[in-house]
């Protein structure tokens, strides 16, 4: 799997963009969320990627943040969503918008997105119900108080991803958690406590 790329960025042409990475021309589709912060041709950018691989070709998808990614990962998951329409929701909305529609339980947005009929966009609220708010812009958990993207953060949208509810990982992530710790270290310690 290639989970992130840092290169040249040679040129971009929505929805695509080819990066140089050390005399290798990666093609990636991004949404256009990602698109807008890009920098010019011939600066250096790293993006965060999904690969997806099909019978009859390979797609490389990049993110300027985890939080894209990782809603471009929830929504794949969904049946009836593809890579395309998760894009396409990456370039509507923004991700915190998008959990807050989740959260309202508000189709009228998401319809309004291209590939999205109001059947999709129910299905989305319904089954992206449950993982509502795991992750956000600056990396924090539903029902957990906001802290600056770092090392608590990065632990606290791992411990969720893993499966553990916003109360639980909150307990853990704050029973553990001593200033300066890495985000490995508290996700280990999470997950040592859990089990006792």
């Amino acid at each position: 799997m290639i989970g992130r790329l840092t290169g040249v960025l040679l040129s971009k042409q929505p929805p695509h963009l080819l990066l140089d990475v050390h005399g290798v021309g990666y093609e990636v589709e991004a949404p256009m969320s990602t698109f807008f912060r890009l920098p010019a041709a011939g600066e250096t950018l790293t993006l965060h990627t999904h690969l997806v691989v099909r019978e009859d070709a390979h797609l490389l998808f990049g993110f300027g943040s985890m939080a894209e990614k990782t809603l471009f990962r929830d929504l794949i998951k969904i049946s009836g969503v593809g890579p395309k329409v998760a894009l396409a929701v990456l370039s509507g909305v923004s991700v915190e918008e998008f959990w807050g529609t989740v959260r309202s339980g508000e189709t009228g947005r998401l319809v309004k997105l291209p590939g999205i009929g109001k059947k999709t966009a129910e299905r989305l609220v319904l089954e992206m119900r449950d993982r509502a708010g795991v992750t956000s812009a600056e990396g924090t958990v539903a029902g957990l108080p906001a802290v600056p993207f770092g090392a608590l953060s990065e632990a606290r949208a791992a411990l969720a991803s893993l499966g553990y509810k916003p109360a639980e990982v909150q307990r853990l992530s704050e029973a553990v958690y001593k200033e300066g710790m890495t985000t490995e270290a508290i996700i280990q310690e999470a997950l040592k406590r859990a089990l006792r």
